[in-house]
């Protein structure tokens, strides 16, 4: 069976594949609502949904700092991955010996296409494609209830220090789109690293302080708020906004919540 992954790669799988790894915690969480417990041999650390895999599966290390040895020792016959979120060394190291399925998102569509495919590679299409169809029926529901209001200027914070912002080609930055931001760096690509001063010169009206990579929380957001006391500062659960996998389904409705967060 041949399969092209989202870097167009083509990769081969002599069979439907029964020693998964995966290398991407929000693709982990998709692994599991596809129901394939029994089939996921090795996840990384960050890999924290389902609490049960995340206790009982083998970890393979970080994300970008993978345990080569604890691969090999798993044997797998499908290995899946993110260009973003894999370091591009080990990833290719990993290629010369087993198939390895790469992932590249930037978008909701990008997304769904993302879990059609693993759907097709792991046997599980049915699934899949009920998955996809309920992401964009909550995703559909979520833009009509806010066609009509006027998009917030808002920065959107993933690391503290130095002060690390998601920037316009990013997964990030389409899940603010669908939920009614404008994000102020949509002029920077990638993931810019800014001052104080430039932080200030932008001057959004919310600041968006994420759960991840950097565990903003309490203390911090009272800290930017005087840093900024013309911008509402307010924490976001990144799983949310970064997650691409079956984590969207629950997204729409924690996008509302957020917006009425907003507008109190």
């Amino acid at each position: 069976m041949q399969f092209t992954d989202q870097l167009q790669r083509t990769i081969q799988l002599p069979e439907a594949p029964v020693r998964i790894v995966s290398l991407v915690p929000s693709q982990t969480e998709l692994l599991f609502d596809l129901e394939l417990s029994d089939d996921v041999v090795g996840i990384t650390q960050f890999c924290i949904h389902p609490d049960e895999w995340y206790r009982k599966k083998t970890r393979v290390g970080g994300t970008k700092q993978l345990k080569m040895e604890v691969i090999e020792s798993l044997q797998p016959d499908l290995i899946i991955a993110n260009k973003e979120e894999n370091d591009k060394v080990q990833l290719e190291l990993l290629m010369e010996r087993w198939p390895v399925w790469v992932s590249d998102i930037k978008n909701l569509p990008a997304a769904l296409s993302m879990i059609d495919s693993v759907g097709n590679i792991t046997g599980k299409v049915s699934r899949a494609a009920e998955l996809c169809d309920k992401i964009t029926t909550e995703f559909e529901k979520l833009s009509f209830s806010i066609e009509n209001e006027k998009a917030k200027s808002a920065l959107y914070l993933i690391w503290n220090d130095p002060m690390m912002c998601a920037g316009s080609d990013t997964f990030i930055n389409d899940m603010m789109q669908h939920c009614g931001l404008h994000n102020v760096l949509s002029n920077e690509l990638r993931y810019p690293v800014l001052t104080i001063e430039k932080l200030k010169a932008l001057h959004p009206e919310y600041i968006l302080l994420s759960s991840e990579p950097f565990p903003f929380k309490e203390k911090h957001r009272e800290q930017f708020q005087l840093l900024f006391p013309d911008t509402k500062v307010i924490l976001a659960d990144g799983e949310y906004f970064s997650w691409y996998g079956s984590r969207l389904a629950l997204a729409p409705s924690y996008f509302k919540s957020f917006l009425l967060t907003i507008k109190s």
